[in-house]
């Protein structure tokens, strides 16, 4: 007797959802929930940035996600702090950034011709209710604007109440790439940071100027600005008084946005949660950005998600003949949790002055280049920035 595969709804198809959706296709029924059409995202407004580190890339590999060119691999981090350029570091595996719109539409299209149902409409917190009674498990992958179902906030993670950060960013052309290609990472004590990223999009390679300024401070001043041409100009100045090493790189009357939608300003609470809850007698689950959502400041917000959907993968297929009850749900938590715990407590870490100990790391990091590619190695693998920032050893 043919066994009828489980059927699970992912609502939302960022990193989370379709991760979830290339590894889940062969063992269940799954449909994917997406509000825009590939054609609208492609032609859409950016997202946010991305890195995608190391294991992030080796996950894509195992759930046959689709290839990238090898043209931008980012190899490097570069560390500044205020005007003073202490060290390059060297990743120990290639990262890559792909623009959203790009990735996300492209694997949509991918995912459509191998099977996976898609539809594109608007979920809200009264139709989910109509989801949970049509599927076995329905997954919030919705993102950053907030989880469509009330899974608690875990307190000791989520200590903040307000933006620790205004985001600023920009997918330019029209910058001369830092060398060794990497991310350059500049650290303005009191004012923020700024993240220099070198990424693939439609329009061929871009540099990302990603601003992280601390609310009202000199470098939050981008309030009111609503076009491509203001924010343009507004970056240029911006980067030439507080950034001059990269405003060094600029080719002139070359630099601007790589299209008219390739700007974004936004603020976001970092909160944690508990990602699985019982509605109506079934298991309800989230992962990615809904539930676990950090600042940017660390850059590990696809990383985080990927992560988060393999070790969901790695569950339900554990729990695949199963009832998915609580249990299953704590199964899932228990496997995220020490990870989720890391990459937060790191995280909000950066948010404040840099600890004394922390420093001095960094400073060793310009006469040794061990100890430069380790740190390095921190936005790679997150576990070694918490046990740097956070050991007593």
């Amino acid at each position: 007797m043919r066994v009828l595969k489980k059927r699970l709804c992912i609502i939302g198809s960022g990193v989370s959802g379709l991760h979830l959706a290339y590894a889940l296709k062969e063992d269940f029924d799954i449909t994917v929930i997406e509000r825009q059409l590939p054609d609208q995202i492609r032609k859409g407004r950016i997202m946010s940035t991305q890195v995608h580190f190391g294991s992030t890339r080796t996950r894509e590999t195992r759930f046959n996600v689709p290839e990238w060119g090898e043209q931008t691999l980012i190899e490097s981090i570069h560390i500044t702090i205020g005007n003073q350029k202490l060290f390059v570091g060297q990743l120990q595996e290639p990262a890559l950034s792909v623009d959203q719109r790009l990735y996300y539409s492209h694997s949509i299209e991918d995912l459509i011709d191998k099977g996976v149902s898609f539809r594109f409409e608007k979920v809200d917190k009264e139709s989910v209710e109509v989801l949970i009674d049509e599927f076995d498990l329905v997954i919030d992958c919705t993102g950053k604007n907030g989880t469509l179902l009330p899974f608690p906030i875990e307190e000791d993670l989520s200590p903040f109440q307000t933006p620790q950060r205004k985001c600023i960013v920009g997918y330019f052309i029209g910058i001369k790439a830092n060398t060794p290609l990497g991310v350059s990472v500049t650290v303005l004590p009191e004012l923020g940071e700024m993240f220099e990223i070198p990424a693939i999009t439609e329009h061929g390679p871009v540099t990302i100027l990603f601003i992280m300024a601390i609310p009202d401070s000199d470098l939050d001043v981008f309030k009111g600005i609503k076009n491509a041409e203001e924010f343009t100009l507004k970056v240029r100045r911006t980067v030439q008084q507080f950034f001059p090493e990269i405003y060094n790189r600029i080719e002139g009357e070359n630099f601007a946005l790589c299209d008219e939608n390739s700007f974004l300003q936004t603020a976001l609470t970092p909160v944690i949660r508990k990602p699985y809850l019982m509605i109506k007698n079934k298991l309800v689950v989230g992962c990615g950005d809904s539930v676990f959502l950090n600042d940017p400041i660390t850059g590990q917000g696809c990383n985080l998600s990927s992560y988060c959907a393999e070790q969901l993968y790695e569950t339900l297929t554990e729990y695949k003949n199963s009832k998915w009850d609580m249990k299953t749900g704590e199964a899932y938590w228990n496997r995220t949790k020490q990870f989720v715990k890391e990459v937060t407590e790191w995280t909000n870490a950066m948010t404040k002055p840099l600890p004394e100990h922390v420093v001095q790391l960094l400073l060793q990091g310009t006469q040794d280049q061990v100890k430069a590619n380790e740190i390095a190695e921190w936005f790679a693998n997150p576990t070694k920035a918490y046990e740097a920032f956070f050991s007593t050893k």
